[in-house]
């Protein structure tokens, strides 16, 4: 059972909401009439959820929107009218994983909100897949970099300064990129 923020500007569609996402089995953690200082709220209400009913999002939503999906993100589902290729395309870069026109139908709650939840947790792990992946080529490139030194201003062939470095970096129980940062550091300060 998920907890689920619910913003929407008409009581009366706020309730319709709350009803069908109880009978799908969630629970509603606070209803909201917009997302202004959407940040501070989530902070305060720890939703699984954000279930956004809007005629069109306004830019003031979708910037809130962004600033949640880089700091806090979660999977957001928005019902509304505006049907805009422009206005879905800015909504999907403001992190909303599902983005369903001609508003909201309690019939198909329960699908969007598991087709959403799914599309964000994919997401989420390509973002730590991408940036698992730069990691580990910053690092690497760090380290070429510091064979490189090594092997200039030794005399070193690839292998033997590969050798050194890991040996320094056992020897101060440090992880390899460290150490090729550092001796990276040294020899820019040196030269």
């Amino acid at each position: 059972m998920a907890s689920v923020l619910v913003i929407d500007e008409s009581q009366q569609r706020a309730v319709e909401i709350c009803t069908g996402l109880i009978q799908a089995g969630h629970q509603v953690a606070a209803v909201l009439p917009s997302a202004l200082e959407l940040v501070a709220r989530i902070e305060e209400i720890k939703p699984d959820i954000i279930l956004i009913e809007t005629e069109s999002p306004s830019r003031d939503t979708l910037e809130h929107l962004g600033v949640m999906n880089r700091d806090m993100p979660r999977p957001v589902i928005m019902f509304s009218q505006d049907d805009g290729q422009d206005t879905i395309r800015s909504a999907i870069r403001s992190g909303v994983a599902a983005y369903v026109v001609d508003g909201f139908d309690i019939a198909r709650l329960r699908p969007v909100v598991d087709v959403a939840v799914a599309h964000f947790e994919e997401h989420q792990a390509l973002k730590r897949e991408l940036a698992e992946t730069s990691r580990k080529l910053s690092e690497r490139k760090v380290i070429e970099k510091a064979k490189g030194i090594l092997m200039k201003s030794r005399g070193m062939d690839e292998e033997t300064a590969y050798g050194a470095l890991r040996k320094l970096a056992m020897e101060r129980s440090q992880p390899l990129a460290k150490v090729a940062g550092n001796v990276v550091d040294m020899a820019e300060l040196l030269l």
